[in-house]
Formats: structure tokens, sequence, C-alpha cells
């Protein structure tokens, strides 16, 4: 006599299931899993603070903008006009111009951080420097 007579009727009452079915189940299951994650970790979408520093010319240093990631887009968030993409890994471009100056950048987005490089040309002097970016 078995010690647990109901458990071993229960489990003998199941329908036998492959290893192929279990291991095909599994997989599939692990994609979806991964690709919802995937598109969450890929998304960019949100306010984002920009403070830029100047590294090469006569341009004033700390002062910070506000973008707009949207998808794939970069827009203003408030002053100047604002274009750009942010890329599947993070990578992004972006120009940006206020009356005569304006700037081109690029760089990456990592969760709510980002940084990278700028140069362009505020008012009249020819600068360049690195930005750091948080999203809000």
């Amino acid at each position: 006599m078995t010690p647990f007579p109901m458990i071993s009727r229960y489990f003998a009452a199941l329908p036998r299931v492959c290893a192929k079915s279990l291991f095909a189940v599994a997989a599939l299951t692990s994609l979806g899993v991964s690709d919802a994650a995937a598109a969450r970790a890929g998304t960019y979408d949100g306010t984002w603070t920009t403070v830029f520093a100047t590294s090469r010319g006569n341009c004033s240093s700390g002062y910070s903008v506000p973008f707009l990631v949207s998808g794939t887009r970069v827009l203003s968030a408030g002053g100047g006009r604002v274009s750009g993409r942010v890329g599947r890994g993070g990578s992004v471009a972006v120009a940006v111009s206020v009356g005569a100056s304006h700037a081109n950048g690029g760089g990456r987005l990592v969760g709510n951080a980002g940084y990278g490089r700028w140069s362009g040309i505020i008012t009249g002097d020819r600068c360049s420097g690195t930005w750091q970016a948080t999203r809000s």
C-alpha cells in the first residue's frame, strides 16, 4: 500500500505531456516575457531636463533645457526649436535652435539618464561641450 494513495491516483489521471511540448511552451513564454521587457526598457518617453557644460569656446555653462521624447522623436518642451531622434538602443541625435543660436548634439539615453556631446554657434561664438540629462 502506498502512503498517499489519493496523490498517486491524481497523477495517474493527468494526461501525459511530452518533453517537446513542455519545451515549446517554455520557449514561447520566455519570448513573450523578454519582448515585453525589451519594449519597456526601450521606451524613453517623457520630459528630460538637459544640462549643458561648455568645454571649448566662450559660451556659458550650466544652462538647462527641457526636451520631450515621444516614441522615437525628440521635441521641444518649451522654448526654441528642437528636432531629433532616439534610436532603438538609446542613441540620440538632436538639433536645437533659438534665434540665431543653434547646436547639434548626440549621445545615449540609458534608463532615466543620458549623456553626450554637443557643438554649435551660440550668440556668435563657436562652442562645444558635453551634456547630461535626467528624465523627470
